[in-house]
């Protein structure tokens, strides 16, 4: 698409777009004016569906009506609240149903996953990650290497950007499992890169560590909800992700795993147990011989909270009704180029795109660099906040943008720019 940069082209895209109304089903923060907020911080926070409030209610009042007996009454019973789910997060992931579930949070999933795929010998004990990971992932990796014995200076395998760049070349991935494959008990990388936007190359990096005999997971915590996906024709063996992000379920909602069904008949492979693990159809006979289910369901340890659960229904329900992932990637990859159009167009030098450009190698996050004026990047972003934008800030120096295609407009790009291009003035 030919671009132009004016607000009535800007106005005229979102006439055009298809999903322009998904906004109405959205609470939009209001500035003290009574104007929306240009609100381009979904990557960190997304906003409230206006369903989810409905949703909850229901729960509330059936607590209220049937106490104990909500378990198993009324249209959504709680005993098996958590499939109600699946249907939704395996669209997104591009996984079958018996291969995802909700449960705990991401680093406690992460940690769950590790307890099952990071299995090191003395010959094979490294775990490769990106070397500016998110500090949870780092430390969830660097704790699990230490429990098992080893020296995170040798078994932390991490892999940088070239000196000079901001991205992790491909090759530069896949040339690193090639030489080191033999030693690699397990990759663990992002599917989106939490600071630059990088979009990983999930089926070739797994590929890759697969043929040299490591188990490969990703952290999915930027890409679910934001990109497409296809965990389970890529053979990846794990995956976990949040979902108060792209997926809008409330700020520490319950998280999301898959397990490629490959390992689910595997009663062998480690795991810490829990009751909601077991088979559901034994599950309240209350044995103590643990029989796992024959899903991902099997990584489960306690009933989840229903209300949580609720707020992830919501979200699902109002992703589904925009026509689903597809979609959704469809209006992004518009409203990012859009974006990134008018940065190059209006600010040039200015300020430093570090997401990658390619396509596939990018969803809707764009993180930014300001070099201009003796400014400090932290200073800029305060100014656009004053001004009504809410993005992100990330030390040291970035802030990331990210125009969600269920809510945000090619408008808010337009404005956020013109903002961004004031803030720099002395």
């Amino acid at each position: 698409m030919q671009f132009e940069n004016n607000l009535e082209f800007a106005q005229k895209l979102d006439q055009k777009d298809p999903l322009h109304q998904m906004r109405n089903e959205f609470h939009i923060p209001q500035q003290s004016d009574g104007n929306d907020e240009i609100y381009l911080c979904g990557n960190s926070l997304g906003l409230q569906p206006k369903r989810t409030e409905k949703y909850l209610n229901y729960e509330l009042s059936q607590w209220q009506k049937y106490a104990v007996k909500g378990h198993f009454s009324g249209d959504f019973p709680w005993m098996p609240y958590h499939e109600f789910l699946s249907q939704g997060f395996a669209n997104l992931v591009g996984a079958n149903t018996k291969e995802v579930v909700a449960m705990n949070s991401l680093t406690a999933n992460l940690h769950f996953m590790m307890v099952s795929f990071y299995r090191p010998t003395p010959t094979r004990h490294k775990i490769l990650i990106e070397d500016h990971a998110f500090p949870s992932d780092h430390y969830a990796v660097e704790s699990q290497i230490k429990y098992h014995g080893f020296d995170p200076q040798e078994s932390m395998l991490l892999i940088k950007p070239r000196e000079g760049e901001e991205a992790i070349r491909p090759e530069d991935i896949l040339k690193l499992i090639e030489q080191e494959g033999e030693s690699i008990a397990l990759i663990m990388l992002p599917g989106v890169q939490y600071y630059t936007g990088q979009v990983f190359d999930m089926a070739a990096i797994t590929q890759a560590g697969q043929d040299k005999g490591c188990y490969v997971g990703f952290d999915l915590a930027h890409a679910a909800g934001n990109i497409p996906m296809k965990l389970h024709d890529w053979n990846v063996d794990f995956a976990c992700w949040c979902s108060y992000k792209y997926l809008n379920s409330g700020p520490g909602s319950v998280a999301g795993c898959f397990v490629h069904q490959k390992h689910h008949k595997n009663k062998d492979l480690p795991r810490f147990a829990g009751w909601w693990g077991h088979n559901q159809s034994t599950r309240f006979k209350m044995e103590n011989t643990f029989d796992p289910m024959e899903s991902t369901e099997a990584w489960q340890l306690s009933n989840p909270p229903i209300l949580s659960l609720a707020a992830i229904r919501a979200s699902l329900d109002t992703i589904e009704q925009a026509g689903g992932i597809s979609e959704l990637a469809k209006k992004s990859k518009t409203l990012t180029d859009y974006l990134r159009f008018l940065l190059t167009e209006e600010l040039g030098d200015d300020i430093k795109i570090l997401t990658p450009t390619e396509d596939g190698a990018y969803g809707c996050q764009l993180s930014l660099t300001v070099d201009t004026h003796g400014l400090d990047g932290k200073t800029v972003f305060e100014r656009i906040e004053a001004a009504g934008v809410t993005g992100d800030w990330r030390y040291p120096n970035v802030i990331r943008i990210a125009p969600v295609p269920l809510y945000n407009t090619f408008e808010d790009c337009y404005r956020f720019v013109h903002i961004l291009k004031q803030s720099l003035q002395q």
